[in-house]
């Protein structure tokens, strides 16, 4: 079950599954989440970002390395990731791609930070999201169904929609859980080498 977060903005994550491949300073981050298109996955406001890495750095999630220099420029600092900022990032990605949430977004998010589970694991969550769509499609159907008998069709319309965007998300998930089950993930050998072997960016399948 999801439970409140020392630092709960998204951006946290992004940050968070940044700094899992390596060291980097304030600007760097910035610069690889837009690359990434991390903006797209989930809702970023850049002005809150050095906010949200002293955030994390001051509930030990994040720590100073030490610093560097670029020619004339001032001195940047470097922030690394500590244990405890593993922990969360590993928790909080299994959190949002275990639980169905309200919008899109927080699955979203999820999936776009899964590299750092391995593929195993996922399926298992995956799992987990499966029963849970399942379980809400039967109930919304049925209330769907009860109230079709006594309110007019236009009244129930958006309802309709809901349920359609559930069953597909349902669709969705369990053919992305197949493939993983299977091995016929593009790059899912390169992902399970990953966690095999240790973390290397390079080897990080391009998800966009």
């Amino acid at each position: 079950m999801a439970h409140k977060r020392k630092v709960a903005n998204l951006l946290g994550l992004a940050v968070l599954s940044t700094l899992f491949e390596r060291p980097m300073h304030r600007y760097e981050i910035a610069t690889v989440l837009r690359e990434r298109g991390k903006d797209r996955d989930m809702s970023i406001k850049w002005g809150s970002l050095y906010t949200v890495v002293d955030n994390l750095t001051k509930h030990g999630l994040l720590e100073i390395t030490g610093t560097d220099r670029d020619g004339a420029r001032p001195e940047r600092t470097i922030y690394h990731i500590t244990p405890a900022g593993r922990e969360e990032l590993a928790d909080w990605t299994r959190d949002l791609l275990r639980t169905p949430q309200s919008g899109a977004q927080p699955f979203v998010a999820g999936l776009s930070v899964a590299a750092v589970l391995a593929p195993d694991d996922v399926v298992a969550l995956l799992d987990e999201r499966i029963v849970t769509l399942c379980a809400t499609i039967d109930s919304d159907a049925a209330t769907l169904t009860e109230a079709a008998t006594h309110v007019p069709r236009l009244f129930l319309i958006e309802d309709e929609y809901m349920l359609a965007m559930l069953r597909a998300e349902l669709d969705w998930v369990s053919s992305l859980r197949d493939e993983l089950v299977a091995s016929s993930f593009p790059g899912i050998d390169r992902w399970r080498r990953m966690h095999r072997d240790g973390f290397n960016p390079q080897e990080v399948p391009e998800s966009h």
